[in-house]
């Protein structure tokens, strides 16, 4: 008989084994996945993880990590910090269109004024739009008692709406002959997210998700404030023995990952998207949510994630450009890396034992 034994302490092994066993557990199962499919599992397998770094166009494919990368880590960044005090927000896919629109809203309002101070202003939209979105779960939860987690998922639809209404209306572009969809602000020189070196995929998003990984990784390990989120989300009554505003901290864990939400948008529409459109997302949201998990909720964690994660877009789109793959299968495989990380994670806080059973 197979039995789950607690554990007296996490294991420490275990805390950062069970991210490598539940990627080789996704390769094996999205390996038969593609098999079923008809493919060639290994085919398939080198294609998405090596093909984007090693094949003969990976000059071209590397930038796209960053560019693909970026959004994900900031996105997770900020996920992050309410997942560690137990807070839930799952709504980030909206925070990331709503701050889209309020940071494009800006560029396109100045349009075609040259000035340095658009893309700095378009930044702040884009934050503010973001944590305000993020706020409205969290003001809920705090002032009436709801569930944050169905509120800020919710809340993901009406963005989407909000966002084909833009599309299709306040910001299209008047010159579009009708068409969905706003100005190209990659062609606004003072409103576009430009590469800051040719060729390298290295933009302000890219920055920015550094500059928060390195920001998480202060604040969670060197601050007061990472002190009370770990002991929230370890032992919520120690917390309040501690001085800690439950309340407070509820507002600012999801007021901050709303506003990296939102910049994740504003950089993702101010540069590789270009412009407003009713497909503008993409599930990045949702897909920082794996990254998230799979690095730990810890800021380096996230960033190798984030590059991971990165890897199977870029990596499934040549898989179905060249092997003939369906989108679905991708995102399913994908999909696996959260369900094995899940599975897997129990091995932190337990061990396996065998056991015989009683005799009758």
């Amino acid at each position: 008989m197979i039995a789950l034994e607690k554990r007296a302490q996490p294991s420490r092994f275990w805390t950062f084994a069970t991210p490598l066993l539940a990627v080789i557990l996704t390769m094996i199962c999205g390996g038969l996945l593609f098999a079923a499919l008809g493919k060639n599992p290994f085919e398939t397998i080198r294609t998405i993880f090596l093909d984007p770094l090693f094949s003969e166009f990976a000059w071209f494919y590397r930038p796209q990590l960053l560019i693909k990368g970026a959004p994900l880590v900031l996105i997770a960044i900020g996920l992050s910090f309410g997942f560690r005090a137990g807070i839930w927000n799952i709504g980030a896919e909206g925070q990331y269109i709503v701050g889209a629109i309020c940071g494009a809203a800006v560029g396109l309002a100045f349009y075609p004024t040259e000035s340095l101070i658009i893309f700095p202003l378009m930044i702040v939209a884009g934050a503010l739009g973001g944590m305000l979105w993020a706020i409205i779960p969290g003001f809920l939860r705090v002032k009436f008692g709801t569930n944050e987690i169905l509120v800020s998922l919710m809340l993901v639809y009406v963005a989407e709406q909000l966002l084909a209404s833009m599309a299709l209306g306040t910001l299209r572009n008047p010159d579009g002959m009708g068409f969905p969809g706003s100005r190209n602000l990659s062609q606004y020189p003072s409103a576009a997210n430009l590469e800051i070196i040719q060729g390298s995929g290295m933009h302000w998003g890219v920055v920015a998700a550094l500059i928060a990984v390195i920001f998480a990784y202060i604040a969670l390990s060197r601050h007061v404030f990472g002190f009370h989120v770990r002991l929230a989300g370890q032992s919520p009554r120690a917390a309040k023995f501690a001085g800690v505003n439950p309340a407070a901290l509820i507002l600012i864990c999801m007021g901050l990952s709303g506003a990296l939400a939102g910049l994740a948008g504003l950089f993702e529409v101010a540069g590789p998207a270009g412009q407003i459109s009713i497909d503008f997302n993409v599930g990045y949201g949702f897909t920082a949510i794996i990254v998230a998990f799979l690095g730990r909720l810890h800021p380096v964690g996230i960033l190798l994630a984030g590059g991971l994660m990165a890897l199977t877009y870029i990596g499934g789109e040549i898989a179905q450009s060249n092997l003939g793959l369906p989108l679905a299968a991708i995102q399913l495989m994908q999909g696996m890396l959260l369900f094995f990380l899940l599975a897997v994670d129990v091995l932190t806080n337990y061990r396996v034992r065998l056991r015989r059973g009683k005799p009758a």
